[in-house]
């Protein structure tokens, strides 16, 4: 199989959908694998290192969709990218459809074979192509949050981990998964004060466990939400439905409840936001005020940290894209039941049931795509 990766043209975003690593496996399989002069170059990696592990360097993203019969990305297609997809090819990528139409009614038109990394599950239940990308933005949301707080940049002023005679920053999580469980553990580490709400009994267990009594665990429902976001410096939405749009857990009104200069940190935004007020920002523009409150909603969180992100991420897809590329979609989806619940479109049709419920679109079952 012809394998392309194109480098990323969504502002700001610097990681790289296929590492060296990841194009030297395909390629000792008996694949070919081209790249997108410079695609590299934002994590680390230069045309070099692709063209000494065998792979081709090209000159423009089109040729790049021209020739591939596997697209592998880090984001969503952006719209230039959308209008060259085709009927006969598999996009392997984040997608996020739940919260675009736009992005939905393109893939549709192209009929390309869409395989999004945030709905490959997994035995346990996990998503493991989301959680590493999880797991990095987890852990930079209370950095992110502790720099917006900062006076100079509109915030409260204060100080997560306080002073002695000071009280620290109270933090609120929203959500004990991944992403939660990491913003646990950076904001636990610099000292703030942390209340962590989530729905599971045993999730929260395991959190009071780990965090010996360092952090507070309470049940998640709209009235300790709306208690806890009056005293809170700072809110990280960490909620995730596999699929499906995020619930929004604030709306615009409560924001007046909320201390002046409090910090909102959407890390749901790619599929949403789960606050009311929440709208995509860019690293380069990353923060704006409703109502004296601050909102950090940046999109493409890890791609601050880009080569750790690629890496991690690359580990993580590397798998998954060998099995599409020795045995084609359909084989390597009849096989793997998870890798079949990474397909959100084909031929024309949504085939994954949150992204059609999200949407209000009809979809029909991945499994049945495989006959199509």
């Amino acid at each position: 199989m012809l394998i392309g990766c194109p480098k990323e043209i969504k502002p700001q975003e610097f990681r790289v959908g296929l590492t060296p690593n990841a194009a030297y496996e395909a390629i000792l399989r008996g694949h070919a694998v081209i790249v997108e002069q410079g695609a590299g170059a934002g994590s680390g990696f230069a045309d070099e290192d692709y063209i000494n592990v065998g792979a081709q360097i090209v000159d423009t993203a089109s040729e790049i969709f021209a020739r591939s019969e596997m697209v592998v990305k880090v984001k969503e297609p952006q719209a230039v990218e959308r209008k060259q997809l085709r009927a006969d090819q598999i996009l392997f990528t984040y997608l996020h459809l739940a919260p675009d139409p736009e992005q939905t009614r393109d893939l549709l038109a192209s009929g390309v074979t869409a395989i999004a990394y945030e709905t490959v599950t997994d035995r346990a239940g996990g998503l493991p192509l989301l959680a590493p990308m999880s797991e990095v933005a987890g852990r930079l949301a209370p950095q992110m949050g502790a720099w917006a707080l900062q006076k100079a940049n509109g915030g409260r002023g204060v100080l997560m981990g306080g002073v002695p005679g000071v009280r620290p920053a109270n933090v609120t999580i929203i959500g004990g998964g991944v992403v939660g469980t990491a913003a646990a553990r950076v904001a636990v580490g610099m000292g703030a004060n942390v209340t962590i709400l989530d729905r599971s009994i045993a999730r929260m267990s395991y959190l009071d466990d780990i965090y010996h009594g360092r952090l507070t665990t309470q049940f998640s429902d709209a009235a300790a939400i709306a208690d806890l976001i009056t005293r809170a410096d700072m809110v990280i939405g960490a909620v995730l439905i596999p699929g499906a749009a995020a619930p929004k857990l604030i709306s615009r009104a409560q924001l007046e409840t909320m201390q002046p200069g409090a910090v909102l940190v959407d890390v749901a935004i790619d599929q949403g936001g789960c606050f009311e007020t929440s709208r995509a920002t860019t690293h380069a523009d990353p923060v704006y005020e409703i109502d004296n409150v601050l909102h950090y909603c940046v999109a493409n969180m890890p791609g601050a940290v880009a080569r750790s992100s690629t890496i991690a991420l690359g580990n993580a897809t590397m798998p998954f894209m060998l099995a599409l590329a020795d045995k084609g979609w359909r084989k390597a989806c009849e096989e793997d039941v998870h890798l079949l619940a990474g397909l959100n479109t084909h031929a024309g049709h949504v085939t994954h049931a949150a992204v059609g419920a999200a949407l209000g679109l009809d979809s029909i079952p991945a499994s049945k795509a495989l006959g199509l």
